[in-house]
């Protein structure tokens, strides 16, 4: 298992995990802006500057089964308490490889800086770019660790049709050099989880970002 978060990441784009051995391994965080905790199959990776003597201390104090214990919400809190960070909800993580050609669907790049998506996407990821089609939206730039993260809007009155998905599966096409691409869905989201599974992303763990509470300068925007 590499040293660095973006080693262990790549790694897992590649199908190879860490060892599922119940373990849980520290890492520095990769930017001021990332922090927090991947729980893989029997093993987790915190990613923090903080003392990693605290943070299994913290673990070992939390009264569950061992395995869960990242992502229990008395260690999460306690990680919040000592970082003064912020965060929204546990997601699953998904990763798919990319695809050739343009994507089957008509999409328009968005070059106002000011939309609402780009706002939001700037706040998490660099090099933002944002789509638009026939009711909906698809966001690509790079997130933790460097990765290159994809996020999908899909309006009300649209959905049921296929849109998600096929939003889902054209991040594969448009994401740059061959990479992979990520994506996180709150667990109770459904509809974006069927979405992604649909269009090709696979389920590699469950993921907690720990965010700034006063927001980091702004990002960039490649659009």
């Amino acid at each position: 298992m590499g040293d660095t978060l973006e080693d262990i990441l790549d790694a897992v784009a590649r199908g190879q995990f860490p060892p599922a051995d119940g373990g849980t391994t520290v890492v520095a965080q990769p930017s001021p802006r990332d922090t927090g905790v991947i729980a893989f199959t029997a093993h987790s990776v915190v990613f923090t500057d903080e003392d990693p003597q605290w943070v299994h201390a913290a673990l070992a104090a939390v009264e569950c089964d061992a395995l869960a214990a990242s992502m229990h919400p008395r260690f999460l809190g306690a990680l919040l308490d000592r970082t003064g960070r912020t965060t929204d909800t546990i997601d699953l993580l998904t990763v798919a490889g990319p695809l050739p050609g343009d994507p089957p669907l008509e999409l328009r790049e968005v070059s106002d800086a000011d939309h609402p998506r780009v706002r939001r996407a700037l706040r998490r990821r660099d090099d933002v770019r944002v789509w638009s089609a026939d009711g909906g939206v698809l966001v690509l730039g790079r997130g933790v660790a460097g990765r290159w993260e994809t996020a999908i809007e899909v309006d009300e009155g649209v959905r049921h049709r296929g849109l998600g998905r096929d939003l889902a599966r054209a991040a594969r096409h448009l994401v740059p050099d061959g990479a992979p691409v990520w994506s996180q869905q709150a667990a109770g989201n459904a509809r974006s989880i069927r979405a992604f599974q649909a269009a090709g992303f696979r389920p590699v763990g469950s993921e907690a970002l720990l965010a700034p509470r006063t927001p980091p300068q702004q990002s960039s925007y490649a659009g």
